[in-house]
């Protein structure tokens, strides 16, 4: 009992990658899946969860052996000159883009919040404010401290959905169907699918996982307490994704409601909240989109001075100018197209799952290196990997024409 209670205070870096992912991309993603298909889409936050605490796990413990981040891994494990700036060139794109994508979701996300309650607040001034209060946070430093109570704020909100779900009276029966038999239901896209998936594998969470237990954990022998952080906390994310999902599916789907803003959203929490519940969820929409607002550019940072070799200080002038492209990309984009902000969102989120196997694959060759020992990756943490980064391959081809086609739809719109 008084070790679980010792490694249930070591809970961190695992924490920090669930709160990453429980976003407005997550919220809005799970939500139009319920209420559009009901729970046959469980599936896929099943496998994305599984998936998740697998190579999370490699990227943690790649960090705690090696006390390096992802990207210095990368960087430090590829011995050939050309194949090296090859592997670097790839990951600042795809890393780019993925955060880029994502920080338009996040923003987008905190416009949605703050539009549940006064749907007449023009788009660009919401924008604007968002991106200039998630640019004096991580500029002068204040960043930390607003996150843990924007994180508290997600949290509750996650904890509120996983009572509503028990409390809607679900068909659990359809419930356990929709978890363990892979299927695309009529009229449903490819594009739900990868978009469930790419709201919970989030790239940039890798880089960030192997940074943050690096810095939690510097003996070998804490890998343990590694995985216990990840497995649970992820686990958790896990299943808060899935009561979302099931509140959806319970209390909309059926209903004729398309959901489109916030005040849609509201309807699945509406069993237990009432009229509250359009209140929670523009809070929560606006804690998550701010919250990710802010660590996800600082995340694209991060991967990008690690793999360039490059100082990892915050006060770096190179750091900095990272992260400030990034949240100005997301919030230009946010405006151009965040007149359709649940499909925005949507795409986002594909766009994600569509970058996943790239990085995947540099996890697993970094895990694989002779230079961590006993804790270099065995067989069955391989075939696991493999398989799923060919289901992910496969799945992303498939949704290349409806990523593009919705891409092209929200451009033109």
């Amino acid at each position: 009992m008084n070790k679980f209670v010792e490694k249930l205070k070591n809970i961190g870096p695992g924490a920090l990658v669930a709160a990453g992912f429980v976003g407005p991309g997550t919220v809005t993603t799970c939500t139009v899946s319920g209420a559009s298909y009901g729970y046959t889409m469980l599936w896929c936050l099943l496998f994305a969860t599984v998936a998740t605490i697998i190579f999370q796990e490699m990227a943690a413990r790649v960090g705690i052996i090696s006390q390096k981040g992802l990207g210095e891994n990368i960087r430090d494990r590829i011995p050939n000159a050309v194949l090296k700036w090859i592997a670097i060139i790839i990951v600042i794109v795809a890393i780019f883009v993925g955060n880029v994508a994502y920080e338009t979701g996040n923003i987008t996300g905190g416009t949605l919040g703050i539009r549940a309650i006064n749907s007449d607040l023009q788009l660009i001034p919401i924008v604007i404010v968002l991106g200039l209060a998630a640019f004096a946070c991580m500029w002068f430093g204040g960043r930390k401290v607003i996150e843990k109570v924007l994180t508290a704020i997600v949290v509750f909100m996650g904890v509120v959905f996983l009572v509503t779900a028990l409390a809607s009276s679900p068909d659990w029966g359809a419930v356990l169907k929709g978890l363990f038999t892979p299927q695309i239901p009529e009229g449903a896209g490819i594009l739900t699918a990868v978009g469930l998936i790419g709201t919970t594998i989030v790239p940039y969470n890798l880089f960030l996982h192997a940074s943050s237990a690096a810095q939690r954990w510097t003996d070998p022998e804490h890998v343990s307490d590694a995985r216990f952080d990840t497995a649970l906390s992820i686990g958790l994310g896990g299943i808060i994704s899935m009561a979302i999902l099931i509140c959806a599916g319970a209390n909309i789907f059926g209903t004729g409601v398309e959901v489109k803003n916030g005040a849609d959203m509201a309807v699945a929490l509406s069993p237990v909240l009432g009229d509250w519940a359009t209140w929670l969820i523009a809070l929560g929409l606006l804690a998550a989109g701010f919250s990710s607002a802010m660590t996800a550019p600082y995340s694209a940072a991060y991967a990008v001075n690690g793999v360039l070799g490059w100082k990892k200080s915050t006060d770096d002038i190179q750091f900095k100018a990272i992260w400030v492209v990034v949240l100005l990309c997301g919030c230009v984009m946010a405006i151009v197209w965040g007149s359709s902000p649940t499909q925005l969102i949507l795409v986002a989120q594909a766009a994600n799952a569509i970058i996943l196997p790239i990085m995947a694959f540099f996890v697993m060759y970094c895990a694989n290196s002779k230079d961590l020992g006993t804790f270099r990756n065995h067989a069955f943490a391989n075939v696991c990997g493999v398989l799923i980064i060919v289901i992910t391959l496969f799945m992303c081809y498939r949704n290349m024409n409806a990523f593009i086609t919705s891409l092209s739809a929200l451009i033109s719109g």
